[in-house]
């Protein structure tokens, strides 16, 4: 091997770890380096004005505290385009008025079902949350049909926001910043059961999830470069890499997961795979950080 021109492994010191920069984690070795190599790529796509950057994340973590990062990135213009779930959305809505509860992994599953208490991994969502959930759309959904009877799931999302005008909701940062969000398993949610709920009564209302499809086209067609933040995988992954397929694939790519590839999983491909697919340009900068995101994205976040 010609060690000429190869980083060296770098001790940390542990007088001085409030001070760990970019530079030091680059040199820790296995997933710190994975971490300073996505703090730099993204300052790249931050950088360069030719780039659009698209996020997205799965619902799990609109559950959790990211939800403020999440709105923050949109705040400070740093994404121009969301992908998401239908969880997200129901999460988002009910945390805008209600606080979800922390407990453990451990606790008696049992237990919680007789006390109307489900679970997200150590995150608790009372039963009241999606009773507050139904009471919100409701009214939602009589308004949006008094005006017209199809909407993309984004048009339903910017609605919505638009109509409950809580500005601590995520999709209304995103409607104010003109940020739009692509949620196509929308049905695949809270919302999506009280959508069954109208659509017995108001059988013309209508979700058209393949209508944003065209909005979707137009923004990726419509970017010189384009980079996307991967946050977990399922569809919101998918929808995001699959919708730049018509122009070559990501310019940039950042993976950040807990998913492995040795099951043929799209949540567990590497970005090397969608190379394969056109979905990342074959000359596509990427990385991919193994570990939980409420760690990961923290940590990159901090250092840009």
């Amino acid at each position: 091997m010609d060690e000429a021109g190869i980083r060296k492994v770098g001790d940390l010191d542990i007088s001085n770890l409030a001070g760990v920069g970019v530079q030091e984690m680059l040199g820790v070795g296995f997933q710190s380096s994975h971490v300073g190599q996505a703090i730099e790529l993204l300052k790249t796509m931050r950088e360069d004005e030719e780039c659009r950057i698209m996020l997205s994340f799965t619902a799990n973590l609109m559950a959790s505290g990211l939800r403020g990062l999440f709105r923050g990135l949109v705040e400070q213009g740093v994404v121009d385009c969301v992908v998401t779930t239908g969880g997200s959305i129901d999460h988002d809505i009910i945390r805008a008025y209600k606080p979800y509860l922390l407990g453990d992994f451990d606790v008696d599953d049992e237990e919680l079902h007789r006390e109307s208490v489900n679970r997200l991994g150590n995150i608790m969502v009372p039963n009241d949350r999606y009773e507050l959930l139904e009471e919100k759309i409701k009214p939602v959904l009589e308004k949006l049909n008094g005006v017209k009877q199809d909407y993309t799931p984004s048009e339903f999302i910017e609605e919505t926001a638009k109509v409950l005008n809580n500005k601590d909701m995520f999709i209304k940062t995103c409607l104010d910043k003109n940020v739009p969000v692509f949620c196509p398993s929308l049905v695949d949610s809270a919302i999506g059961l009280q959508l069954f709920f109208f659509k017995q009564d108001h059988k013309e209302f209508t979700i058209d999830s393949a209508g944003d499809l065209k909005r979707l086209h137009d923004f990726t067609m419509g970017a010189e470069k384009l980079g996307g933040v991967v946050i977990g995988g399922g569809v919101s992954k998918h929808h995001l890499i699959g919708s730049t397929l018509l122009r070559g694939g990501l310019d940039y790519a950042i993976y950040l997961t807990t998913a492995l590839e040795y099951d043929g999983s799209l949540s567990g491909a590497r970005p090397k795979e969608a190379k394969s697919w056109g979905k990342i340009r074959e000359v596509g900068n990427t990385v991919t950080v193994y570990g939980d995101a409420t760690l990961t994205l923290p940590l990159i976040l901090s250092k840009i």
